[in-house]
């Protein structure tokens, strides 16, 4: 495989996949699909850009790789790469997948300035310094 399908594959599964998940389209078409796809598993796909990339990137990857061991790996790049744009080009700042809850402590394992490591507590409170 040329290197140049590959980015055109990446390119092509981003595009779709935020069209489906995040614009109206053309006179709303895309919006009226969300809609009627409901809450079901139909419904849910189009809302995650993740799982709806998974989809999106299997018939480019099988059109475009050669074998099966290519066509699987082309499959997960392609995906992958359209979550890197994804990703890059949020407007807002995108939550992390995983987040670490509870420990001795229970604080934040990264803290601001005017936080104390000991207490979890804010310097910056006015009675917290008394």
């Amino acid at each position: 495989m040329r290197f140049y399908w590959l980015v055109i594959g990446t390119l092509a599964v981003w595009r779709i996949t935020h069209l489906l998940s995040a614009e109206d389209g053309p006179w709303n078409l895309i919006v009226w699909v969300r809609r009627k796809a409901g809450s079901g598993f139909i419904g849910s796909l189009l809302d995650c850009f993740y799982c709806l990339s998974l989809w999106v990137s299997a018939p480019f990857a099988f059109f475009l790789g050669r074998g099966a061991k290519e066509r699987v790996c082309l499959w997960l790049a392609f995906s992958a790469g359209a979550i890197i744009l994804y990703r890059a080009s949020a407007r807002e700042p995108v939550m992390p997948a995983y987040f670490e809850h509870g420990g001795e402590d229970n604080v934040l394992l990264r803290k601001s300035e005017g936080t104390s490591a000991e207490s979890g507590l804010e310097q910056s409170d006015p009675q917290s310094k008394a």
